[in-house]
């Protein structure tokens, strides 16, 4: 019997999606598991391992894997390892693609989460048959996936396409987790959003709004979403202020590939207009002419819930 169905794993900064996929990208069955709470991979790889075997039952049993493919936080597609991901809490290069291997004995394969993503989008989603485009998801941080001529970019070492720590303000905000300032990831992430909601209440301490109903601590890009939405200008400020980052480092990524898509994907893009507009506002705003009015800047066509799941397992199949 000929496999039907491959693994995809999702490991972000805060949560790990996990799910059974087929080859038409539909996903059979699917779970999560809350990444951080989890203080060894130990402990991560055993509890995903009681979730997916009841999948893999349920779908006919081991034989109808055809493989395993993990999307992560700095994730080597030649080495099978994270490495040095600042967004988790599991600390140098971590072998996961060969833990997961050998406890499920299951093919696996290992590369970076936006670049599994992108490759998800281009078997299944807005860029079939597109060979140019990036992917920028838009998340705890702010990954990419670089296509060019149909193959995703990964470079000598494996980590080619970092465009999310790429500085766009010089000396700028603090990113925790990496040290450096003005990163993008800084400003565009889930928790950038965060950050620069907090900064502008700070400094317009005479200003109503609505954000100033929650605790600083608790504050969710979704919370300033749902403010903006209700017309607070505080909140709509921090929508137009990070799509101004966000459209300005497009700019210069449009600059270096030529790219004939940007894919926008991740919690960000549920804010819709709100981020999309001053987005490509100021992407056409800072190219040069030869590229002006060419680019489409869309959002991803896959199902938020399903789409790092589908693009994890696309790995599977590739191999």
């Amino acid at each position: 019997m000929s496999p039907s169905f491959a693994i995809g794993i999702d490991i972000g900064g805060t949560s790990t999606k996990i799910g059974i996929v087929d080859h038409s990208g539909k996903v059979i069955c699917q779970d999560t598991l809350v990444t951080n709470t989890f203080s060894s991979v130990d402990l991560f790889i055993d509890s995903l391992y009681n979730k997916i075997v009841p999948m893999i039952q349920q779908v006919g049993g081991i034989d109808t894997i055809i493989g395993i493919g993990v999307g992560a936080p700095n994730g080597n597609i030649y080495s099978g390892a994270i490495e040095y991901a600042p967004n988790l809490q599991w600390k140098g290069i971590i072998p996961l693609a060969s833990f997961i291997q050998i406890k499920f004995g299951l093919p696996t394969t290992l590369t970076n989460d936006a670049n599994a993503a992108a490759l998800g989008e281009m078997m299944y989603g807005a860029t079939k048959n597109v060979p140019h485009f990036i992917m920028i998801t838009l998340g705890t941080g702010v990954g990419s996936g670089i296509v060019i001529d149909g193959k995703i970019v990964v470079g000598h070492d494996g980590f080619a396409g970092e465009l999310g720590h790429t500085i766009i303000r010089h000396d700028g905000r603090l990113h925790i987790g990496t040290g450096m300032r003005g990163s993008v990831e800084s400003y565009a992430s889930a928790t950038g959003v965060i950050n620069t909601a907090l900064e502008f209440l700070n400094i317009q301490p005479e200003k109503a709004s609505l954000l100033r109903n929650y605790a600083p601590e608790s504050l969710t890009s979704k919370d300033i979403y749902t403010c903006a939405m209700q017309g607070d200008d505080i909140a709509k400020e921090v929508f137009e202020f990070t799509g101004k980052i966000l459209g300005e480092a497009l700019s210069n990524f449009v600059m270096f590939s030529s790219p004939e898509v940007i894919v926008l994907f991740g919690g960000l893009t549920n804010a819709g207009a709100l981020i999309m507009t001053p987005t490509k506002f100021h992407l056409e705003k800072n190219l040069l002419p030869i590229f002006k009015n060419k680019i489409k800047l869309v959002f991803s066509e896959l199902n938020e819930s399903d789409a790092a799941i589908i693009g994890a397992s696309a790995l599977a199949w590739e191999k």
